[in-house]
């Protein structure tokens, strides 16, 4: 089920992606606009607006390539010109040119002669502009250019059927057009695609950083803050805002600490006013043993309580180079009378002398917390072993254990197992996954068939003294 859930926490994080959506949305442009190209070029095509603009551009290389003789009489085309004469010559009957005075009398024409043109009644237009016309039953099209040679007006027209014109365009102009819009829509996506890829990748690593760094902060780095000046300037607001968040949430937490130390720290001193009352009580002492027990639970939840608010402040430690051997040693002798009192032997055992940066203090607390939820829970004529090595040590007992589903429960605060022989307050193991994780260590526990086994791995450094 765990799995089905991740994998649909995936898909719903890959379909809410700001460069997917944003390259996505490219895509569907760049295959919007070739479908808008597409369209209109076929558009052109079938209402011969191409035609149109490739008559007019025609006839206007018509009338800058005549030439003139020395009475200023058109003559001939140039060069250029005259090698597409062949076209004329052949197909007389699909296009021609000519060239006529303002007064629509004709200088020059081309090899289908004047019988090509409309009669005499249809004379040319002065402006530029296209014209239809009718020939042998065939319609055709036509276009005027005027241009002035030696201060007089000239006029140049060019026809081509319309039949040659659509053959022209669906037999060679579409499908070279086809073509051609294929080659670039191709080049589109994958050269700008590729481009947008890089460009997002390059526009969004500040947000994979920013948020990498909002994902290491926890209660204890709730004083660290986002970069803003790496962001880009529309998230920037965001990460502000998730600052003074951060901000609001340090500085509650701050007092809840400090409202639990002083709570602590308040209440020493009653409960050792009332221990004292009551061991000055005269009456029965069954009573009066009840009474204590009572106040010396509620004294050990105060001290756990202290040690639990000052094992999660960061400044209350002093790293000094500790040999671990020894604080096992000194944790162990501590807890000796207990164990001896449950008929539980305790065993160090180390292969080389190890040394760790840490707090000494911290370290004896968490071991000795350790040991003495071992020894509550191992059976009379068992061990509890401590070993020692380089980049970990660990506490195993031989008890009855935990079932599977409780193991992650060890560490929450108040929660006790329900074969202890003490009424403990469920703080000693909160307090040392504090300690670990104030020293960067990593505290977990594992089933030993029998009994349980604690590891805490020195994730920091863990080297052996030479």
């Amino acid at each position: 089920m765990s799995e089905v859930s991740a994998m649909r926490s995936a898909k719903t994080i890959r379909l809410s992606s700001l460069g997917l959506k944003v390259l996505a949305a490219y895509v569907v442009g760049a295959l919007l606009s070739i479908a808008l190209a597409v369209a209109a070029a076929v558009w052109m095509v079938e209402n011969d607006v191409l035609a149109d603009l490739e008559l007019r551009e025609r006839v206007g290389t018509l009338a800058s390539k005549i030439k003139f003789d020395t009475n200023g009489k058109p003559v001939r085309l140039a060069a250029s010109e005259a090698d597409l004469d062949w076209l004329y010559e052949s197909l007389p009957h699909e296009t021609a040119w000519r060239v006529l005075d303002v007064q629509g009398n004709v200088a020059l024409v081309s090899e289908a002669g004047g019988a090509f043109w409309p009669a005499g009644g249809s004379a040319p237009r002065l402006e530029r502009d296209t014209f239809v016309f009718k020939h042998n039953g065939m319609t055709l099209h036509g276009a005027t250019e005027s241009f002035e040679y030696q201060g007089q007006q000239w006029l140049v027209q060019f026809a081509t059927s319309e039949r040659l014109m659509k053959l022209i365009q669906h037999k060679f102009a579409l499908p070279y057009m086809g073509i051609g819009i294929g080659i670039f829509s191709a080049v589109l996506i994958v050269a700008f695609g590729l481009c947008a890829y890089i460009t997002l990748r390059y526009a969004l690593k500040p947000l994979r950083g920013i948020s990498e760094a909002a994902a290491a902060i926890s209660p204890r780095s709730l004083h660290a803050r986002l970069q803003t000046e790496v962001v880009p300037a529309e998230i920037s607001p965001l990460v502000d805002s998730f600052n003074r968040t951060l901000e609001r949430l340090d500085q509650g937490y701050r007092v809840q600490k400090e409202f639990l130390g002083n709570a602590a720290h308040e209440l020493k001193t009653p409960l050792t006013l009332i221990r004292a009352q009551i061991e000055l009580m005269e009456g029965d002492d069954g009573d009066r043993g009840a009474l204590l027990s009572d106040v010396e639970y509620m004294t050990r939840q105060v001290q756990q309580l202290l040690l639990l608010a000052e094992a999660s402040e960061a400044h209350n430690y002093d790293f000094t180079t500790v040999k671990v051997q020894e604080v096992a040693d000194e944790a162990a002798s501590y807890l000796q009378r207990m164990a001896e009192a449950a008929g539980v032997r305790l065993t160090v055992s180390a292969t080389e002398n190890i040394e760790w940066k840490a707090d000494r203090g911290a370290l004896f607390t968490l071991l000795k917390n350790l040991l003495e939820n071992a020894i509550q829970h191992a059976p009379a004529s068992t061990t509890v072993d401590v070993e020692v090595q380089s980049d970990a040590l660990s506490v195993r007992d031989w008890g009855p254990g935990l079932d599977p589903a409780q193991l992650p429960l060890l560490f929450e605060r108040f929660w006790r197992a329900a074969h202890r022989r003490d009424h403990g307050a469920g703080l000693g193991l909160s307090i040392c996954q504090e300690i670990a994780l104030a020293h960067g260590w990593r505290l977990t526990v594992e089933r030993a068939e029998p009994g349980l086994r604690f590891r805490l791995k020195n994730t920091v450094m863990s080297q052996p003294n030479a």
